[in-house]
C-alpha cells in the first residue's frame, strides 16, 4: 500500500485546471492518476512499476501524456502563481537566476522522430555547415576533384543523423555522458517562477534574459508583472548584453561578484549590493527542492516535453505547499 501524494487542500488547487470533456462521462478516478502522475517523478520508477493504487499504468501514462500536449502542467503552474500574487504573496524584490544539469539515464536515449522530420532536418543542417565553409573544401582550393566514398558518406550520414536526434531530444554530451540543463529563476520566498530548458552543454549567459522574460506574475488587475526589484547571478552571467539589458530595465541589479564599471556612457551605472547578493542562495536551495524528486535530479523521459511537465509539476507542488501553508 502506498502512501497517498495529495491532500484534499493540494487536490482544490489542482483539480479546476484538469480538463474535463463537455460531454461524456466523468473521468473516473482522476484525483488517483494525477496521483499517479507524481508517484511516477517523484519515484524515477518506470511506469510499468506503478503501484495498482493508482490505477493500470497504461492508463495513468496515456492521461499524463494528454495532460502533457493540452499544457496542463504549465497552466497549473501559471495558474497558482496568480494566485498567490492575488493573496500578495509573491515576492519579487530579488530574482536570483541560476541552472542545474540532470544527467539522462540510458532509458532517456532514442527520442522518435517521423522520416520526413529527420530529412528535413538533415537538409537545414547541410545548409548550415555549407553557409559556414568559405571558399569551399580542401579539393576546390587546389583545384583538385575526388570521387566520394559512399561507405565514408554512409558514416557521415549516419554521424549526422545521431547528432540531430540529441539536438530535438535537448540532450547534450559532456564529459559525464548524456545531460540536460534547466535553467531557472527564484524568488525571494524560493519557489521557481519560471524555467528553460537546453542541452547540457549550453552557455549560462545566453539564457539570462531568456530566463527573465518568462517571468510574469499575474495580478488580479492590470498587467502582469514581468520586471523584478533586483535581480542576482554569479560570474556566469556577466556578459555586456546581460548588462545592458538591466540597464535598460531601472530597479535591477546585475550579476554579482563584479567591481563597479566605470565611464558608462548612458543608463543605471551597474553597481553591486554585497548584502543583497548574499540572498543568492534561494536559487541553490530551490534546485535541491527539485531534486528531492528523483525522476528531475535524473532524466528518464525520452521527449523534452516530458520532462518539462515534470519539472512545471514539481514547481506547483512547491507553490501549493506555501500556499496551503498560509491557508491554515
Amino acid at each position: 500500500m502506498t502512501r497517498v501524494q495529495l491532500t484534499d487542500p493540494d487536490w482544490e488547487f489542482i483539480e479546476p485546471y484538469l480538463p474535463i470533456g463537455e460531454y461524456g462521462p466523468h473521468p473516473e478516478r482522476l484525483r488517483q492518476q494525477f496521483e499517479g502522475v507524481i508517484w511516477r517523478f517523484k519515484t524515477g520508477r518506470q511506469w510499468r512499476e506503478m503501484p495498482t493504487e493508482f490505477g493500470a499504468w497504461s492508463t495513468v501514462h496515456n492521461r499524463f501524456r494528454q495532460w502533457r500536449d493540452a499544457g496542463v502542467f504549465e497552466a497549473l503552474l501559471e495558474g497558482l502563481i496568480t494566485e498567490a500574487a492575488k493573496r500578495g504573496e509573491v515576492d519579487l524584490s530579488l530574482v536570483s537566476i541560476d541552472s542545474t544539469t540532470a544527467r539522462a539515464h540510458h532509458d532517456a536515449a532514442g527520442m522518435h522522430l517521423d522520416e520526413d522530420v529527420v530529412i528535413a532536418l538533415e537538409k537545414a543542417a547541410a545548409e548550415e555547415e555549407k553557409a559556414k565553409v568559405k571558399g569551399g573544401g580542401l579539393e576546390e582550393q587546389n583545384g583538385q576533384e575526388t570521387e566520394s566514398d559512399p561507405a565514408l558518406e554512409e558514416r557521415r550520414r549516419i554521424r549526422r543523423r545521431r547528432k540531430l536526434r540529441l539536438k530535438v531530444a535537448l540532450l547534450g554530451r559532456c564529459r559525464g555522458g548524456q545531460t540536460s540543463k534547466v535553467h531557472l529563476a527564484a524568488d525571494s520566498k524560493c519557489r521557481p517562477p519560471a524555467f528553460i530548458l537546453t542541452t547540457g552543454q549550453a552557455a549560462d549567459s545566453p539564457q539570462f534574459i531568456p530566463v527573465l522574460k518568462k517571468v510574469r506574475v499575474r495580478g488580479p488587475v492590470g498587467r502582469p508583472r514581468i520586471r523584478p526589484d533586483a535581480v542576482a547571478g554569479d560570474k556566469a552571467y556577466s556578459s555586456r548584453g546581460n548588462r545592458a539589458h538591466l540597464r535598460g530595465h531601472p530597479g535591477e541589479e546585475g550579476p554579482g561578484r563584479q567591481p563597479e564599471e566605470e565611464g558608462l556612457q548612458r543608463g543605471r551605472p551597474v553597481s553591486h549590493d554585497a548584502d543583497l547578493y548574499k540572498e543568492r542562495n534561494t536559487v541553490e536551495r530551490l534546485i535541491i527542492k527539485l531534486k528531492a524528486w528523483r525522476g528531475i535530479a535524473t532524466r528518464y523521459d525520452k521527449t523534452p516535453d516530458s520532462y518539462l511537465a515534470g519539472l512545471h509539476l514539481r514547481a506547483s507542488m512547491i507553490w501549493i505547499k506555501d500556499l496551503t501553508r498560509t491557508t491554515r
